[in-house]
């Protein structure tokens, strides 16, 4: 069984985050794997082993200078990375990324792809979705738990009553969220084991894609810093409290004024 996992290379969210010159997260910094995908990496490995055959493989985009997170994965036990890194990408969209990661995983399609709900540092949650389409597969989203079973992918996803069993037939495109299960620790030979193992960097040009549609679609012109909320008034009472507050609340029209 042959899985995929997307995993992004996030700035250290133990620094201070800023933003660059055109309002975009500063990714200048040290980058590490986002905890979100340890979880996707960590049930591939447990359905491969399962299975006794196979391999977990890794896709990402962005900066490829420094792939000190994406190697973190390969030490779990993951057995090669291809990163997608070019300048033409530089505040891609959601859709764009998944066009870029369609276009990695359509070169060998594996049984099946796993995300992080969303990303810790963009939060859209549409990219897996974006993903499953473009590749032409099942989406199953949110899931708690994962299987496969007789050539199916049996997902469990919580719900306010219990949880839903969600089934569809491989290959497909699964979404796992946090705590569904503990990602391990990387041992002393699989980090060895990570510094060996293959990391492709492809550019644009080597998966045939049309630049000129990869153009980013979205411009962040302005930022400003949230209002702060100013502090409450406080009354000393004497006496007349209730009658303040039932002043105020008639002010805020929350109760109706009196007749007079």
């Amino acid at each position: 069984m042959n899985v995929v996992v997307c995993v992004k290379q996030i700035p250290d969210p133990a620094a201070t985050p800023s933003l660059d010159a055109e309002h975009r997260l500063d990714r200048s910094g040290k980058l590490i794997l986002d905890e979100a995908d340890t979880y996707g990496v960590e049930v591939a490995l447990r359905l491969v082993e399962a299975s006794g055959d196979g391999e977990v493989s890794l896709v990402s985009m962005g900066d490829a200078t420094d792939v000190t997170g994406i190697r973190s994965a390969l030490a779990m036990g993951a057995m090669r990375a291809t990163v997608v890194s070019d300048p033409l990408l530089k505040g891609a969209d959601a859709l764009t990324t998944a066009k870029v990661l369609a276009a990695v995983i359509s070169r060998d399609v594996p049984d099946l792809v796993l995300a992080a709900t969303e990303s810790s540092d963009g939060y859209t949650g549409t990219l897996p979705v974006q993903l499953a389409e473009l590749l032409g597969l099942p989406a199953l989203t949110f899931a708690t738990s994962v299987a496969v079973e007789s050539g199916d992918v049996v997902v469990h996803r919580q719900t306010e009553l219990g949880y839903d069993e969600v089934v569809a037939a491989l290959p497909a495109v699964v979404t796992v969220t946090a705590g569904v299960v503990e990602p391990r620790y990387a041992t002393f030979k699989g980090i060895m084991a990570a510094k060996s193992r293959t990391v492709e960097v492809l550019s644009v040009a080597d998966l045939g894609l049309d630049a000129s549609a990869l153009v980013p679609r979205q411009e962040v012109v302005s930022v400003e810093l949230a209002a702060t909320k100013n502090a409450g008034e406080k009354y000393v009472d004497d006496g007349e409290g209730a009658a303040r507050i039932v002043a105020f609340l008639e002010r805020i029209k929350i109760l109706a004024g009196s007749a007079s």
